[in-house]
């Protein structure tokens, strides 16, 4: 089973606690020049909720409409699999996650 962690419920709405999920989206940008892969790992509430925080990282970062992205594979992912190093201390609950 996955582990899900809680943000705490001063840092969000109200008094409830939310738990969030990590995940791993990969895909492509098709350009009509040019194919680049990417993989970007998220906190999200649900798989849908990743797929359109990429879609929205990407075309404003990087100027790519949407029909230009291709997801590949949106998969939750373990804390042991993480791989962004301050996503891994933010899911830690490490106090200073800038540093």
């Amino acid at each position: 089973m996955l582990e899900m962690f809680i943000i705490e419920p001063a840092l969000c709405c109200g008094r409830k606690m939310i738990w969030l999920k990590v995940f791993r989206v990969t895909g492509e940008i098709r350009k009509p020049n040019l194919k680049t892969p990417f993989s970007k790992e998220l906190v999200a509430l649900k798989a849908e909720h990743a797929v359109e925080r990429v879609y929205a990282e990407l075309g404003s970062k990087h100027r790519v409409k949407r029909h230009h992205i291709k997801i590949v594979n949106v998969e939750e992912i373990s804390p042991e699999n993480i791989e962004n190093p301050l996503l891994k201390k933010l899911v830690a609950g490490e106090e200073q996650v800038g540093e």
